[in-house]
């Protein structure tokens, strides 16, 4: 039967918050803790931060769009096309920078450090109310600290402003779903004790443990559609995954040993064997393109299924994802 359950999201939703190879490994938004907090990295602004804000725009806004719509040649209006969300711009506004005085430098030094340009994505994390806080990932382009006469002596800058850009638009909850089951399986069945004999039932009556069906349940509490990661693991050959109200699936030619695992990045369009060597070409003619294949808002039905013969109980097939909202 499928389990899920909310685990910490690894791999991309760790930040390396020093220089690759030397830095911390820390989890996104875990110094989060009241209203008015924003995470970028490891640094924290808001209260009891040195870094207070006023103001944050492009968080709460639509992003942009590319429209697919075309006027109509025959008559008034437009045919509606496909929309395509633009990366999303966040402007933190009003910054203020408040230390004792003469420890200005070392604040500002910290925030520059924190915010220096770079050519991968840092989670940014931001609660505005008791609600719980969203997640995108982004590259800080602008920052603006303004140096007036006596502020670094005094301990305090005021009118600064910080500029983010997150190539996905989307906002993510802090939390990651996951799901897995195993390919279906028949369940034992009632023991009627032939052997030794004589055939009897004995009650209460026990129809052995219950058999897997190779279904999944994803639920997606955001309004925009979530791009899960899958991950099939051996022995199996041929694993598919099936979303049963569209029918959308993604199947791969691939013999998978016990001890093999092929991972699904939906969202980049990638499929890994063990984490190595990519496998993108073994995708079957009825399989749909990675990036189609997502979690619309609510809940979603899946089934595992594999090639016939394929009906190794230790082969199994799990979800990760977390509800995305505009």
């Amino acid at each position: 039967m499928a389990r899920r359950r909310a685990v910490p999201r690894p791999e991309r939703d760790r930040a390396r918050v020093a220089h690759e190879g030397t830095g911390v490994i820390m989890a996104p938004g875990d110094r989060v803790r009241r209203p008015g907090h924003v995470q970028f990295g490891e640094l924290l602004l808001g209260p009891g931060t040195l870094y207070g804000w006023e103001s944050l725009s492009g968080w709460e806004d639509s992003p942009g769009l590319d429209s697919g719509t075309v006027p109509r040649s025959d008559g008034h209006g437009a045919y509606p096309g496909r929309l395509l969300a633009q990366s999303r711009t966040i402007t933190l506004d009003g910054l203020a920078i408040r230390t004792e005085p003469g420890r200005m430098g070392a604040a500002v030094r910290e925030l520059s450090a924190a915010t220096a340009l770079r050519d991968d994505e840092l989670p940014l994390v931001v609660q505005l109310d008791d609600s719980p806080p969203l997640l995108v990932w982004a590259r800080c382009l602008r920052r603006a600290v303004p140096v007036g006469a006596g502020g670094y002596a005094l301990g305090l800058v005021t009118g600064g402003a910080l500029q983010f850009e997150a190539t996905d638009p989307r906002r993510h909850g802090l939390i990651e779903q996951q799901a897995e089951t195993a390919l279906p399986a028949p369940e034992p069945g009632l023991d009627w004790r032939t052997t030794p004999g004589p055939e009897r039932l004995l009650y209460p009556l026990d129809f052995g443990a219950p058999g897997s069906t190779g279904a999944l349940r994803s639920v997606n509490e955001g309004d925009a559609p979530a791009h899960p990661s899958v991950t099939f693991r051996g022995p199996v050959s041929l694993p598919s995954l099936t979303n049963v109200r569209t029918g959308e699936v993604i199947e791969y030619d691939i013999d998978l040993a016990a001890d093999d695992t092929l991972l699904v990045d939906t969202r980049e369009g990638t499929v890994t064997l063990n984490g190595s060597t990519s496998r993108l070409y073994t995708a079957t003619a009825r399989s749909v393109p990675e990036p189609v294949f997502i979690l619309p808002p609510g809940a979603t039905s899946l089934a595992f299924r594999a090639a016939p013969g394929s009906t190794d109980p230790r082969a199994s097939c799990e979800i990760r994802w977390r509800s995305a909202h505009w």
